[in-house]
Order: structure tokens, then sequence, then C-alpha cells
């Protein structure tokens, strides 16, 4: 039995002493891992101090270099600069308000589309475009047509005009509804042509003839002043008045519209009535260049035509027509008339180019907006399709379309002129320039 214990014990100690010789085989194990790591991470960083070094030794010497470089450029503009004096910097040049106005306006046309930019050369009726047969107020049929045919101005006449406050009230709603700003337009000259005094809204001023009679041009300007005044509190903003004609016929149409046969005497009478319009806020439009008052025959009702010379038109009408330029008129209606003297043929002069462009814009130096006479004249109905007369007016130089026979036609005609490039679209842009230059004026100081 002793000797079975003694056996045991024994067994004991050999397995004691194997975990113990197998302890210090792990333990020399561990030791040695880690001698060997810690190796490697000495020969890392032995390597990045080296790598650094290195680096550290070519950034000095790109430093050098560059310092080098630079300090050669500075001796070269050094060089330079002693033989050039050095430009001043440039001041900051405010922009001047036509500067700033042209800026506006060419913003608001370029995000157009081109059906509006079309649109934005007539002036119609109410009737035109909303399909109704007298148009008194300005309702949703209003709204929906201003949608549709953003023109450029409405105009309106004795039919229209029930009382002050409805004819307010309409013109009011109407520039509202508008996609862009509208000329609100009206024929009120004073005397035979007064559509606003007729219709017992606003006061009666004496006609043109009477007030040439008198000479004073104070009267012209009162005249403007008081017209003015009505038309403004109504909503009107554009009048197609004065009239700068001069009445070189005793029978001619104009005889009791015109301030006289005298040709300077009208251009200062049209003139100091223009001032008074503008006094009062109201665009004037000087009518109906190159002059019909030479004329006995009506171009509502057919063809009239002028057998005066060019001579005989640069020293009487062009005169009157030039003080009212010179006033600072902004637009300028051409009229119906044939004149083969300016023209070389029978077309009106709305048709022709030399008229328009050549004589109204170069030589006379107009740059504001031309606008033709009412374009369902006889005069002009009988010998041309609505299209066909606003393409032709547009191509002589003219910048606005007013009452054509039948508006839709006129537009669609226009507007496919441009998609076949018979009339450019920049040509469009120029004369919405000139439109919107009238229209955005009083956006800028």
């Amino acid at each position: 039995m002793e000797d079975k214990r003694q056996m045991q014990m024994n067994e004991k100690n050999s397995q004691d002493k194997r975990e113990v010789r197998r302890r210090r085989r792990v333990r020399n194990q561990v030791i040695s891992y880690l001698v060997l790591i810690l190796f490697i991470l000495l020969m890392a960083l032995g390597i990045v101090l080296g790598v650094r070094q290195l680096t550290a030794g070519r950034q000095e010497n790109q430093e050098e270099e560059q310092e080098d470089s630079l300090e050669r450029i500075d001796d070269l503009l050094g060089m330079e600069e002693s033989l050039q004096t050095p430009e001043p910097t440039p001041e900051v040049v405010e922009q001047t308000p036509e500067q700033k106005l042209d800026e506006i306006v060419n913003a608001g046309i370029e995000v157009m589309p081109l059906e509006d930019k079309v649109a934005g050369l007539f002036i119609v009726t109410p009737e035109a475009i909303t399909g109704v047969d007298t148009a008194v107020k300005a309702g949703e049929g209003t709204r929906d047509a201003l949608f549709h045919y953003p023109v450029g101005g409405i105009i309106y006449f004795g039919k229209n005009m029930q009382s002050e406050e409805q004819l307010r009230e309409m013109l009011g709603n109407t520039s509202l509804y508008a996609k862009y700003p509208l000329f609100l337009a009206v024929d009120e000259e004073g005397g035979s042509v007064s559509r606003v005094a007729d219709a017992g809204i606003g006061p009666k001023v004496d006609s043109a003839s009477a007030i040439g009679a008198a000479q004073d041009t104070n009267g012209a300007y009162q005249a403007g002043t008081v017209i003015g005044t009505k038309l403004y509190e109504l909503g009107f903003n554009l009048d197609f008045a004065p009239v700068a004609d001069v009445a070189s016929v005793p029978d001619g149409i104009m005889a009791d519209r015109s301030y006289g046969a005298d040709a300077q005497l009208a251009g200062a009478m049209a003139a100091a009535m223009a001032e008074g319009l503008k006094s009062q806020g109201i665009v004037s439009c000087l009518k109906h260049f190159p002059g019909i008052g030479s004329t006995s025959q009506d171009p509502h009702t057919g063809l009239s035509v002028t057998d005066r010379t060019e001579e005989q038109f640069r020293s009487e009408e062009f005169i009157a027509f030039k003080a009212g330029i010179d006033a600072g008129v902004q637009m300028v209606m051409i009229g119906h008339i044939s004149a083969p003297g300016l023209t070389g043929d029978n077309e009106p002069c709305i048709f022709s180019e030399r008229v328009v462009t050549d004589i109204l814009r170069e030589e006379l130096g107009f740059d504001g907006v031309v606008i033709t006479d009412a374009l369902n004249m006889a005069a002009v109905s009988e010998y041309h399709t609505a299209d066909e007369a606003a393409i032709l007016a547009l191509k002589a130089g003219c910048d606005m379309l007013l009452m054509p026979e039948d508006y839709e036609t006129a537009y669609n005609g226009v507007l496919q002129a441009v998609r076949d490039g018979i009339i450019s679209e920049e040509r469009i842009n120029d004369s919405l320039r000139r439109i919107y230059r009238i229209k955005y004026a009083d956006k800028v100081q």
C-alpha cells in the first residue's frame, strides 16, 4: 500500500516538472516573438527616418531652386518696371440711367418667347382679341385674351366709354391682367377728334386749327396739359396726338386738325402740345409722317395720293416733324398717304423703307417707336391682306402695327415670317427695345 502511494507521488512530481518545462518553452517563444516584432519596428522606423531625411533634402533643394527662380523673376520685373510706367487701377464706373434702362429692357426681352415678342408689336381694339361686339368692361374674357395674345397695347374708342367710373375700372383691370406692360391708348387731339371728351368724361379742348390761329404755343401746351391730366386720371398712358401735318391745301382732310399752313408754326405747336402731355405722364405720338395735309382724299375710304415733290416735303412737312422730334417725342405715326415724289411708287408710305428708315430715322434722327396708322383703313385693306400689310410695314422699318383688319391673321403671318427667316428675330428684338424703353422708362431714376 505504501509502495503504491509512493509511486503516485513520483508520478505527480514528474507531471509537475513537465508542466514547468512546457510553460518555460511557451514563455521563451513569446519573448522571441516580441523581440522579432521590436526588431521589425525598429527597422521600419529607421526606413521612415531615412526617407524623411532624403525628402527634406530634396525639398530644401527645391526651395532653394524656387527662391533662385523668384529672384530672377523679381529681377526681370524690376527691369521692366524701370522701363514702363505701371498702369493705374481702373476706377469703377457707375451705370448711367440710360445704361440701367438698356439692361432692364434687354433682360426682359431675353426671356420672352417668340410668340409673345410678335404679339407685343400690335396695338389693337379690345374687341379684336376678346371677340365681343363692344367691350365696356375687363373681366375673365379680357384676362384670357391677354394671356393668349399678350399684345403691346389696346386702343379705345367712344363706344368703349360709358362713364368715368366704368372707364377707369376697365383700364385698371386691363392693366392688371396683362403679362407685360401695356400701352393703353386713345385718340384725343382736341376739336373733332376727342374720344373721351365726346363721351362726356373729359374736358373739351379747342381744335388744333383754332389754337394755331392764335399763334401762341402756350395755348398748345395748355391743351396738352388739360388732356394729359384727364387721361392720366383715367388710366391711359398713350395719346395718339399731336398732329404735325401741315395744312397746305384749303380743302385738305387735315384742315381742322392741323395747326395751320405754316410749317414752322405747326412744328412749334405740335412740340408744345407734346410737352404738355408729357408733363402729365402721357406718351405722345406725332402724326401722320411724312404729312397728309396736302390731300383731300381720306385714307379711311380709299388710297390718298399727293403730288408734292421731295423738295416741297423737305421745305415744309419735314420741318414741322423735326420740331417735334427735337422736342423729344417718343413715337411717330406713319400715314397711309401715297407720295410718289418720295417713294417712287404708289404704295402707302408705311410700306416704304426710304420714308420710314432712310428719311425718318437716319435723316431726321428719330430713334423712338414708329407705328403705322390703322391698318384696317381702306387705303391698305383694299390692296393687301392683314398678314401681307403687317409684314411689309415691319420690313420697311415700322416697330408697331396698329389695328390690323384681322388681328389673328396678321399675328400668325408675322410669326410665320420670323420662323421662315423672312423677318429676323433680331429685327423684332430691335423694335421691342424701342417699345420697352418707353414702357420701362419709369423703372430708372
